[in-house]
């Protein structure tokens, strides 16, 4: 039997809406939700899904949960990947990690939802989004605490969260945040990005090489020169 559904009508799956966010690209967004609230994020829906009636309802959940496309990551799956809590070195098979290498390039990340405004369509304010901008969302569901918590579960090769780095920043990068009227949200959000150590797991050793990570109209642009610490060098308009 073929097992093939892209024929089958009944089986498509089409975007809801799509998301707006302070990653501008792949390379630093949170590898977990939640870790940035800092984070500006909504989900615009599209019609026909716009419909108030559509998330009647919704305002007494404080959490969802988004299914989505990581539509910026390759289309071709790996059956085995490095996750980066294993240094990068290790490999473990795609289904044992939450990597983007994935044969459907399905995603689901669980977010708080702050406000839902229907006076122009359906736009959902969302905390905590690991989602690019852009990100295509197929449904949403509302978080049951009472059924999906299970505080006791194992978590194999991620039994807890990893250690936070230090950021600081020079002179030159504190005086250009000072400078923005969203300093102090942007000022966490950069702290909060980058403690968490975006660099490829296999270079995550102090040297001279100057990173950036795209945020809102900005690019931040930083180094690791002492051990557990990145120093912010410049903020770069983009």
């Amino acid at each position: 039997m073929n097992s093939s559904i892209t024929n089958n009508e009944s089986l498509r799956i089409e975007p809801i809406g799509h998301i707006r966010s302070d990653f501008i690209s792949p390379f630093g967004i949170p590898r977990q939700p939640g870790l940035a609230n800092a984070a500006r994020a909504s989900l615009v829906l599209t019609p026909p899904y716009d419909d108030p009636l559509s998330v009647r309802g919704l305002d007494e959940f404080s959490h969802i949960w988004l299914t989505f496309i990581f539509h910026l990551s390759p289309t071709r799956w790996k059956p085995l990947v490095r996750p980066p809590r294993l240094g990068g070195n290790a490999k473990m098979g795609v289904f044992a990690t939450r990597s983007t290498h994935r044969p459907n390039r399905i995603g689901l990340s669980l977010v708080a939802l702050e406000h839902i405004d229907t006076r122009n369509g359906v736009t959902l304010t969302l905390n905590g989004a690991d989602l690019a901008d852009g990100t295509p969302v197929v449904d949403i569901k509302p978080y049951l605490p009472w059924l999906e918590s299970k505080p006791q579960a194992r978590s194999g090769f991620a039994p807890e969260a990893p250690p936070l780095f230090q950021v600081t920043f020079s002179n030159q990068a504190a005086q250009q945040l000072a400078a923005r009227p969203d300093s102090e949200n942007l000022s966490a959000l950069i702290q909060q990005v980058l403690a968490q150590d975006p660099r490829p797991a296999y270079r995550r050793r102090p040297d001279t090489r100057i990173h950036g990570i795209r945020l809102r109209d900005i690019d931040v642009r930083f180094r690791a020169t002492q051990e557990n610490v990145l120093e912010v060098i410049e903020l770069a308009a983009i």
